[in-house]
């Protein structure tokens, strides 16, 4: 059962469309990641599902329920945002709290969420502190402590380990989708790294331009990208794609574009010649960056590489690791 369906949703700021015409479903107790650069609609449409800004046209049911005129507060969604919008002057107690108060939840309701929420996040001996005295990845659990305690069976996130650093980022993302699945939660999760969209998503739906560019899990995206666009913006380092007649490479059709992942790439005795243009060492590995026929191609080799810039390397792949791009329109070729 989808917990949430976009139909047809487009949202226009005067003369701009922003969003246009998204459809997608988030099933009940599933990840679902809206991944983007900036500015592709991904927050837009986090807005418009929680009912903070409202559709130009289209429709957004909630557990089976239209709520495309609903207030915020009248859709039964948790939201947690960037900022993590916590009260300096509250302790943790009555920060996680504060929302069941102004909606008047008895009393003995309120201890019985908070005391489940403080179990699940471990907060249970931060809760007579103050932000001011917690670590970013404390906060950012308070902020998860009022989502839970709403009890709402819908959690949207929009882009909440952003403040983060690197290692943070990594065990909060373990720790939110451990929680989801825990709780059962169906969750909508904003983002622009694509790694956090790997990592944790049953559904990734990557925007351009305020459209869909593909939908669908994590492993479909990377094994066969609809688009250039999706291409380059799933993998680290992004997939090669370059001119295949230029590089004197058969291809399907005239004109074609040739995609190859750097770690499919492999240098060899012989193949494609090429130049090598730098040299990254990344511990497990090093990245090879090369140049041939004008073309920048990234090979990803074990261990560290003995190359270095202005080496003439052999540039190998097999035709399983290939994918072709239309030229014009970047589409997938079938």
């Amino acid at each position: 059962m989808a917990a949430i369906v976009l139909t047809n949703v487009s949202k226009d700021w005067g003369e701009t469309r922003v969003l246009d015409d998204v459809s997608f479903a988030a099933d009940e107790g599933s990840l679902v990641v809206l991944l983007g650069p900036s500015g592709c609609g991904k927050s837009t449409t986090l807005r418009l599902i929680a009912g903070l800004d409202q559709v130009s046209s289209g429709t957004i049911t909630i557990a089976g329920r239209d709520v495309t005129a609903l207030k915020p507060g009248q859709r039964s969604v948790a939201m947690v945002f960037q900022s993590y919008a916590l009260f300096p002057h509250l302790t943790v107690r009555e920060n996680i709290v504060f929302g069941l108060k102004a909606r008047k939840v008895p009393a003995a309701d309120r201890e019985r969420r908070l005391a489940r929420a403080a179990d699940v996040l471990g907060l249970a001996a931060l809760l007579e502190r103050k932000p001011s005295q917690l670590s970013g990845g404390q906060q950012q659990r308070v902020a998860l402590g009022r989502a839970i305690v709403a009890e709402s069976p819908v959690c949207l996130m929009d882009e909440p380990l952003s403040n983060l650093d690197a290692q943070l980022r990594g065990d909060m993302r373990r720790e939110i989708r451990a929680l989801q699945q825990r709780l059962g939660m169906t969750m909508v999760y904003v983002t622009h790294d694509q790694v956090e969209a790997m990592t944790m998503a049953d559904r990734v739906i990557l925007m351009e331009r305020g459209r869909i560019a593909q939908n669908g899990p994590p492993e479909e995206l990377y094994a066969r990208p609809r688009t250039v666009f999706a291409a380059r913006f799933i993998g680290t380092p992004p997939m090669n794609v370059v001119d295949a007649a230029r590089l004197s490479i058969p291809s399907p059709r005239p004109g074609a574009l040739l995609g190859v992942r750097p770690e499919n790439v492999a240098v060899a005795a012989e193949g494609l010649p090429a130049r090598v243009v730098t040299v990254e060492y990344l511990g497990a590995d090093s990245l090879v960056e090369t140049e041939a026929a004008g073309e920048k191609i990234f090979a990803k080799v074990e261990g560290k590489s003995a190359l270095k810039p202005g080496d003439t390397v052999h540039l190998a792949w097999v035709d399983g690791d290939c994918h072709w791009f239309d030229a014009k329109t970047g589409e997938r070729l079938q």
